[in-house]
């Protein structure tokens, strides 16, 4: 479930169809982000949320990933964390907007002055899923501000527009699991998830309109490959950890 600011829980299907086909109109823009970021509020008739909208035309260019594919790399990572059944990414979609189109996820109310660093020390249950995700999508860029506690106390994930590269790039402020075993639980989760990812299977389907063949290959081998290790991996040689770390 999710809240609407003025109307109580939406279920989760209402609320995908609100963020798909609601009218778009912008609040502002969001001045820390690195790429094109608006606060915008979604309503269809009564039903209203808070939405971040990414158009991918404000994305900034790099030299690493393809251009024009950032914001679709973001409802990838929401697609793979409810395959797994984790929820760790606000419910995301693709669709037009004002300027064009882009990402639109639901906006996740959060003390700004909160984050990894802030609620490590708490052993938030959520964060050994976050450090496997990451593996597994790849993320280059998991900084602790990409780690939002709601008025609940559950932590999301967002910021996922430089995951799925078919090179290993993964950078993160996550790694006191290193070395650790995978628990139980995310093992199995990542067990049922590869059949979703072999050829003809349905998450392996649903990423195809926002991932190339060969990215969507790379992410079933990386859940392999964590699965065989059944270890959260050790930092590799190089660059690690994002820059700025918050």
């Amino acid at each position: 479930m999710s809240t609407s600011p003025a109307h109580g829980p939406i279920d989760r299907d209402r609320l995908l169809k609100l963020l798909q086909e609601g009218e778009l109109t912008l609040e502002g823009l969001l001045l820390w982000s690195s790429n094109t970021t608006f606060l915008g509020v979604v309503q269809d008739g009564s039903q209203k949320v808070l939405v971040v909208y990414k158009p991918t035309r404000g994305e900034r260019p790099l030299w690493d990933f393809p251009p024009g594919t950032l914001a679709k790399r973001e409802v990838a990572a929401w697609l793979v964390s409810e395959a797994l059944g984790w929820g760790l990414v606000p419910p995301t979609v693709y669709r037009k907007g004002p300027h064009g189109p882009g990402m639109v996820q639901l906006f996740i109310d959060h003390d700004p002055d909160e984050h990894f660093f802030t609620f490590r020390d708490q052993n938030p249950p959520e964060l050994p899923y976050i450090a496997a995700f990451d593996v597994v999508v790849n993320n280059a860029d998991r900084k602790a501000g990409h780690c939002l506690r709601d008025a609940t106390g559950r932590i999301w994930c967002i910021d996922h527009g430089i995951c799925f590269h078919v090179e290993p790039k993964l950078r993160t402020v996550i790694w006191d699991f290193a070395g650790q075993p995978l628990p139980r639980p995310i093992a199995a989760d990542l067990e049922r998830l590869r059949p979703a990812l072999a050829p003809g299977g349905t998450l392996r389907r649903d990423l195809a309109p926002y991932l190339s063949g060969e990215e969507i290959e790379a992410l079933r081998l990386r859940v392999e490959g964590l699965l065989r290790a059944g270890r959260y991996p050790h930092p590799g040689p190089g660059r690690h950890v994002p820059w700025p770390l918050v």
